[in-house]
């Protein structure tokens, strides 16, 4: 096996054996999703009006919540040094990061939220969108978060600055994401708003891993 694919193997595996970080993602996925049409009412075409960025704030904030131990773990036992290290460049490295965060975070909550989308009528062609939204744009959260999660690397209280570094940088995904269920709502073409995303999605893949090594270089030099 690649050194790239043991250190993803690895990473899902401590995710796997933690347990609490992805079912807390998931379960405040859900409270989002449940609070906010008690909040607002029984009016169903409000609801479903306000159902994609709703659920996608709720999946954005979801997601955060295990973003500060991406790297933090690591830092602190000393095994980020033993990588750093390795034959596997940093790149790599932040790279299999990102991906093991959102096969063990992402993709549950994107499959999750089909459920969660019943719950505001929304109707099965708009459902099938934010799925498809989340699919395609969860990943850039991973990714961005990557970056945040590198920046705050030495830092005792990262974990409260986090969110003010990635919710900025992740505001696209969030309005191409919404607009993109919005638009199925209104009856339009959704494709337009789908491929913004995964160009956004795909540059924050493809530009994050070298952002984040940088940053763990600086972190590791000090």
């Amino acid at each position: 096996m690649s050194p790239f694919l043991t250190l993803l193997a690895r990473d899902l595996k401590l995710a796997a054996r933690s347990g609490g970080s992805a079912a807390l993602a998931l379960s405040f996925f859900a409270l989002v999703a449940t609070l906010v049409p008690l909040g607002v009412g029984a009016d169903l075409h409000l609801l479903a009006r306000v159902a994609g960025g709703i659920l996608w704030v709720g999946a954005v904030l979801a997601a955060l919540l295990s973003l500060d131990r991406l790297f933090q773990g690591d830092y602190e036992d000393g095994s980020l040094d033993v990588i750093a290290l390795s034959p596997l460049p940093l790149e790599l490295t932040a790279l299999a990061k990102i991906a093991a965060h959102w096969l063990s975070t992402g993709l549950p909550l994107t499959l999750l939220s089909p459920l969660l989308a019943l719950m505001f009528n929304l109707p099965g062609p708009a459902i099938l969108t934010l799925f498809v939204s989340l699919l395609i744009g969860t990943p850039a959260v991973s990714a961005i978060g990557a970056i945040g999660a590198s920046l705050t690397l030495s830092l005792k209280r990262g974990g409260l600055i986090l969110p003010l570094i990635i919710l900025p940088l992740v505001t696209p995904a969030v309005i191409f994401g919404a607009g993109a269920v919005s638009q199925t709502l209104d009856g339009m073409a959704a494709a337009g708003a789908l491929q913004l995303l995964a160009a956004f999605s795909f540059a924050a893949v493809l530009l994050s891993p070298f952002a984040a090594a940088a940053s763990v270089r600086l972190n590791l030099s000090n």
